[in-house]
């Protein structure tokens, strides 16, 4: 194995359709119009030697080392800043050119240490690279005199030198070996677009810059890796490279974080990660990164992992560690009794949205053909089961309709219930690159995310409606482009039902639903809301965005409908720059969907009653299905706690912490008999468990995720799984102890049973994935390169469905008692239930879940910025310190839910969606009330974890 080759081009591609053709060096090349020369030489094979050009951000020219000459042409003008022309000679090597490039360098050298043998970029510094290609010997100015390199020159303190700035936890800044060609300060703004970083001085003086003199800690940075990745030298480097020393192999994988679905190359020394580098080529994030898929990986290697199996009888006793063997018999035999006991309906399974596809497939198949029920459930219950709901009533798909790429071509963008800097971070990029690029923003949320206004980005319109309000909202917008003629007839009748949409229109058309109507339930200025509806309507490609703020309501689904009916009546589907697109939360949480994880369907979104879609399982399974819908998460708990419910296998989901109204999630898993936890740690779903089986990290496994634009990615082993075995395998391991005859040898055979019986997957194999690099399904005969736009011709449902949508206000009201709304979501450094991100350096910028507060409520109640403060529902209560901001507006409160000792969802409630069951996690009453120290719940939670954690045979360390 060696490191995976990438060519870097110098500057970007062109997108020009029309060519060019010059004579570089004395070789014919055709490029498109626009190619910078330095680009058209690299394609023909002839490197230009290059400081300050790199192919992520666009050409900048200050270096002067990849001058060149062309005929007819007076001067040697930079390659990289000199686009291509029709019959241009250019010569990239003379003897002129050498000796420019030589005394280029020898500045560039005689400002820069020599410490080349010791240095961490040694073997991978490009200013090294570059000093050999341009023949450099000798260095005629010396190294005395004004320098940035020595902290004393000649015994007196130097003041142009800077000691390391070593605040950031995953990577150094050394100003003395830096070169000031400004690539990481032009990736901040490019292609992350936080615009962190500056070049500060002037002349000899200058010298790159986070924020204003700050340390990077301090600073706006947000740890993407851009710069990192663009520094040509030994400035800016990780520590882990500083540690371990350079990578020598490399592996192309997937994050294993949010739903964008980023490709890295894991960079090896051995089984050891050295560094995590995104690679250009993945289709979802072209190169770039986030904090989390760069450098939060620690938690693979962390001291918590588990990493042999355990059992115990009653969850009030330790743990006891056992072989893999027993573990299986102990769970065999215990589903084998419970469902002898209670009954076939007794049992049941979740799949994980942080797996493979390949191992949702197993846990599902193992639910259906080894328990013989439909009792399989995922995470997309409480998040994006309504997107698969009313996506599917209206397009008759349940996904997203565009690529990632789509965003590049977009005129106006809604983002509606999403933080996509948070959530989604590089496909947040993407979309502020384009939004600098001239497109407009509209932001539909309570709550003053970061993409409202942020450098060189501001949001035309932003509506804060009230939490709960979005139906109405969406309503509210189709109403004005109704009544104001703003729909595309044409579209219309040719894709859509026209009955369907005459009956629709008669409906948003009706008074109540107008802006100056519906200002009584949503809060928003009708003006703002009519400006929004023309601006989306005329605007030219009009794209939606959104996420859980749309679908974790009392009317998810219902809104997910109003979205889809808003791109029809437009006619914003079937082409670039369109679209809707849900922003999936979890890497897999796409495919956990497609793998058959609801009670209701099989894989491919297929019915379970469907006689024909389960001949095809029956006859390769060999076993009869049962073809009744199996119970949903809340159903299994409240089957619990009635007593039918008795055994439950979790794969990779911490259900306790994530699902809504914990205090009923506690006594649905208390209720049951077996629980058994496949995870990596003892989450807090482990602690009502009875049997704990460890589980392997993305790293640790071959397999596929689906990100939201339903792109199939391969994930690839780069190490050997820490507790033995791969999660498919372990999943195997327990179906053979309860008399499946399974015998899968690899995952690809696994996806090779998917393709034969989903047609959407139809083409889909390891070999095909490694041969194109990744598809988006559907993937076969009829799309052989896969579908990066959905309905292009027409729906898959046939025509377009127009629904309406009737606004219900939530059951959960404020009032008297709890006259605050609580809304909730993400912040940019953790995922999800924090159980990786906790166990890494990302807790530097989140050590704890507060509590956003607006200044007049704040002031209302006595509360200052830092105070601890009693939250408070009609289901529970639970202390967090309170932040301060006016990002909420007054009468909403926020907080995220990334770690345990908080419980945001000991506060939400059992309210959920009508259609899906899916919680209402963005709607809850709530009081607000200094406090003084954690709640009563809060202290008897954290001793029943503490009993539950034991391990019998270690030491627990003193208080």
């Amino acid at each position: 194995m060696s490191l995976v080759p990438e060519i870097d081009y110098g500057t970007p591609a062109s997108t020009s359709e029309a060519m060019v053709t010059l004579t570089i060096d004395g070789r014919q090349i055709t490029v498109p119009e626009g190619t910078s020369i330095m680009r058209a030489s690299m394609e023909a094979g002839i490197q230009v030697p290059k400081l300050c050009a790199t192919d992520m951000v666009d050409a900048f020219g200050s270096c002067r080392l990849c001058l060149v000459e062309i005929e007819g042409r007076n001067g040697t003008p930079a390659s990289c800043t000199t686009p291509v022309a029709p019959g241009l000679v250019v010569h990239t090597q003379t003897g002129r050119l050498k000796d420019i490039r030589r005394g280029v360098m020898e500045l560039y050298i005689s400002d820069h240490p020599l410490d080349c043998l010791t240095c961490a970029a040694n073997g991978d510094c490009e200013l090294q690279d570059m000093a050999g290609a341009v023949g450099l010997r000798n260095v005629r100015y010396g190294y005395e005199g004004d320098n940035h390199v020595k902290a004393r020159n000649s015994g007196d303190i130097n003041l142009k030198w800077m000691p390391k700035d070593e605040s950031n936890p995953y990577f150094t800044y050394d100003p003395s070996k830096c070169i000031v060609c400004s690539r990481c300060v032009r990736a901040c703004e490019e292609v992350q677009g936080t615009f962190a970083l500056t070049i500060e001085g002037r002349g000899f003086g200058s010298r790159v810059s986070p924020g204003m003199h700050e340390h990077f800690i301090d600073s706006e940075c947000v740890s993407c890796g851009a710069c990192v990745q663009a520094c040509p030298t030994a400035t800016l480097t990780e520590k882990s490279v500083i540690e371990i020393g350079q990578p020598e192999h490399s592996v192309v994988t997937t994050c294993a974080y949010c739903g964008v679905g980023c490709s890295f190359k894991a960079e090896m020394r051995g089984e050891e990660l050295v560094r995590m580098v995104p690679w250009k080529d993945g289709q979802a994030n072209r190169g770039h990164s986030c904090v989390k898929g760069r450098f939060a990986y620690g938690y693979s290697t962390h001291k918590d992992r588990i990493l042999n199996p355990m059992i115990r009888e009653k969850i009030t006793d330790p743990w006891r560690e056992v072989t893999w063997e027993e573990a299986y018999a102990h769970v065999a035999n215990e589903f084998r009794r419970i469902q002898y006991q209670y009954g076939r309906e007794s049992v049941g399974g979740i799949t994980s949205s942080r797996c493979t596809n390949e191992e949702t497939y197993l846990v599902q198949k193992l639910v259906r053909a080894g328990f013989g029920n439909n009792n399989v459930d995922t995470c997309a219950r409480v998040c994006h089961s309504p997107t698969g709901y009313g996506l599917g009533q209206t397009f008759g798909t349940s996904a997203g309709t565009q690529n990632f790429d789509s965003v590049e071509q977009s005129d106006v963008v809604i983002v509606i219930g999403a933080n996509p800097t948070d959530g989604h971070p590089v496909f947040g990029s993407r979309l502020k690159k384009r939004l600098r690029q001239g497109a407009k923003l509209i932001v539909i949320d309570p709550r003053r995310i970061d993409l409202v206004k942020t450098p060189h980005v501001e949001a035309a319109y932003h509506l804060p409606l009230k939490p709960g309000t979005n139906v109405a909202m969406m309503t509210a917008l189709a109403h004005v482009i109704v009544t104001e003629g703003l729909f595309d007839e044409k579209f219309i009748r040719e894709r859509c039902d026209w009955s369907e949409f005459e009956d629709w229109a008669a409906f948003v058309a009706e008074p109540q639903h107008s802006p100056e109507a519906v200002e009584q339930y949503t809060g928003v200025s009708p003006e703002l809301v009519r400006g929004a509806a023309r601006l989306y309507a005329k605007g030219g490609n009009g794209a939606i965005y959104y996420g859980l703020g749309v679908t974790e309501h009392s009317q998810g689904s219902t809104t997910v409908m109003a979205i889809a009916n808003l791109a029809m009546v437009t006619g914003n589907i079937g082409r670039p720059g369109v679209g809707v697109n849900p922003l999936r939360g979890q890497n897999n949480v796409q495919g956990s969907c497609d793998m058959g994880s609801f009670p209701h369907e099989l894989p491919g979104y297929r019915h379970i009653s469907d006689d024909a879609t389960r001949d095809i399982f029956e006859k390769l399974w060999g076993v009869k299905l049962n073809n009744e819908p199996g119970l949903r998460i809340p159903n299994m708990l409240d089957a619990a706690v009635e007593g039918t419910f008795k055994a439950l296998y979790i794969q990779g989901e911490d259900i306790l912490q994530s699902d809504p109204d914990t205090k009923h999630v506690a006594a649905g898993l208390a209720a049951m008999e077996c629980v058994v936890v496949h995870d990596l740690f003892l989450n807090e779903t482990a602690n009502y468990a009875h049997v704990f089986l460890p589980g392997s990290t993305f790293l640790e496994k071959d397999g596929t995720f689906t990100n939201a634009e339903r792109r199939i990615n391969r994930v690839r082993k780069v190490m050997t799984p820490r507790n033995g075995y791969a999660d498919w395998e372990v999943t195997q391991n327990m179906a053979k102890a309860m008399g499946l005859g399974w015998n899968y040898q690899h995952p690809s055979e696994i996806m090779d049973e998917i393709a034969a019986t989903t047609p959407s997957f139809a083409m889909v194999s390891y070999d095909y994935l490694d041969k194109i690099g990744s598809v988006q399904w559907p993937c076969n005969e009829a799309h052989p390169l896969g579908s990066p736009i959905m309905h292009t011709d027409g729906f898959v449902r046939g025509k377009g469905k127009f629904i309406r949508t009737e606004y219900v206000p939530t059951d959960e009201r404020t009032g008297p008692r709890f006259p605050l709304l609580l809304t909730t979501g993400r912040i940019l450094s953790q995922y999800n239930v924090g159980a990786q991100t906790r166990r890494t350096e990302n807790v530097v910028w989140h050590a704890e879940d507060r509590l956003e507060i607006h200044p007049h409520d704040a002031e209302q109640r006595g509360i200052r910025d830092g105070d601890w403060v009693r939250l408070a529902s009609r289901s529970g209560d639970t202390t967090l310190r309170a932040l301060i901001t006016d990002r909420v507006a007054p009468g909403v409160v926020y907080t995220t839910f990334h770690h345990p000792n908080t419980q945001a969802n000991v506060i939400t409630t059992d309210f959920s969606d009508w259609a899906t069951n899916c919680p209402e996690y963005k709607v809850t009453a709530v009081q607000i009330s200094p406090s003084n120290g954690p709640s009563e719940w809060q202290l008897e939670y954290d001793e029943q974890a503490r009993q539950s954690r034991r391990i019998a045979g270690k030491l627990e360390a003193a208080e």
